[in-house]
C-alpha cells in the first residue's frame, strides 16, 4: 500500500524539476541572507506545512540541517485538519510517494511504535498536508532514509512525547514537528502571538505556549519540548516570518517558524 499524493501542484509543485527550482532558490537566498546553524547533532526540528510559496523557505532551513546528520529514519509528526479523531494514526504505508520518487517505509520502527503505543490506522486521516508537504523535502534532501508518518487528532502532549522520546533513543533516528503559527490576524498582532511561540520553544517553555500561542500543530511543539526537556536537547530558532512576506498582504497572515533540536 503506498501513501500516495494527495495535495501535489497546490502545496507544492506536481514536477520534480519545478520543485528542484524551489530548493535551490531557497538555498540561494539562505546561502546569501543567513548565518544561523544548530549547534552539534540535529535529532529533531519543527517545520511549517503551508504551500512552498509561502513557507518554503523557512522549512528548507530545517531539512539543509537534518541533510548533515546521520539519520536513517525519520517519523513525521503532523495535526489532522480534515479528519476529527482521538488519538495517533499510523498506518502500513509500505512507500511514500513524491515528485522525486518514493521513499520507503521504515517497517521496523513503524511496527515497534504500533505495538508500543497501540497505534491504529485512520486512513482517511492520512489525506494529510500537514505531513505530505514534508515528504519531497525529505526525499531531496536526505534521499536514503525511510519514513513513518504519524497524523494526531485530540491526544495529550504527554503521549506523543512519549513516543517521541522512543524514537529518539535510537540514534539512527529523527523526528520532524509539522505546525503553521497563528492564522488569520493583521501582521502586528499574528507577530505578537508568534513570538510567544518563539520565546517557548527557544526557551523549552511548556507554559509559556499556553500564554497565547495559536499554533495548529501547538500538541506536537508541547510534546516536542517536553521531550528535548527530558533528553537534554538544546533548540534553536532557525526561521521565523508571515504570509505577509510573500503576498504583501497585511491584514490576514499565517506566521510561520522553523527550529532545531540537538545535542
Amino acid at each position: 500500500m503506498a501513501r500516495e499524493m494527495v495535495v501535489s501542484g497546490t502545496f507544492y509543485p506536481a514536477r520534480d524539476i519545478e520543485l528542484e527550482r524551489y530548493f535551490e532558490h531557497f538555498s540561494a537566498v539562505y546561502d546569501e541572507e543567513s548565518t544561523l546553524v544548530c549547534d552539534g547533532t540535529v535529532k529533531a526540528v519543527i517545520v511549517p506545512h503551508a504551500g512552498y510559496v509561502y513557507s518554503g523557505y523557512t522549512a528548507n532551513i530545517a531539512f539543509r540541517t537534518l541533510q548533515k546528520s546521520s539519520i536513517q529514519n525519520i517519523v513525521v509528526i503532523g495535526p489532522s485538519h480534515r479528519v476529527a479523531f482521538e488519538g495517533v494514526s499510523l498506518c502500513d504505508f509500505q512507500n511514500y510517494d513524491t515528485p522525486f520518487g518514493t521513499i520507503k517505509n521504515a517497517d521496523k520502527l513503524a511496527h515497534a511504535l504500533k505495538e508500543k503505543f497501540a497505534l491504529s490506522c485512520l486512513k482517511q486521516a492520512h489525506f494529510e498536508h500537514s505531513t505530505e508537504v514534508q515528504f519531497p523535502f525529505i526525499k531531496y534532501y536526505l534521499p536514503h532514509v525511510n519514513i513513518v508518518e504519524l497524523v494526531y487528532g485530540r491526544i495529550e502532549p504527554e503521549f506523543i512525547s512519549q513516543i517521541i522520546n522512543y524514537i529518539l533513543g535510537e540514534e539512527e533516528n529523527g523526528v520532524v514537528i509539522s505546525t503553521d503559527l497563528s492564522h488569520f490576524y493583521s501582521l502586528e498582532r499574528a507577530n505578537k502571538l508568534d513570538n510567544i511561540c518563539l520565546h517557548a520553544i527557544e526557551n523549552l517553555d511548556t507554559h509559556m505556549l499556553h500564554k497565547g500561542c495559536e499554533a495548529c500543530g501547538m500538541i506536537g511543539i508541547e510534546a516536542m519540548l517536553l521531550s528535548a526537556k527530558k533528553l537534554g536537547l538544546k533548540s534553536t530558532l532557525l526561521d521565523h516570518r508571515t504570509s505577509a512576506d510573500e503576498s504583501g498582504d497585511t491584514n490576514r497572515v499565517v506566521g510561520y517558524l522553523s527550529a532545531c533540536f540537538g545535542v
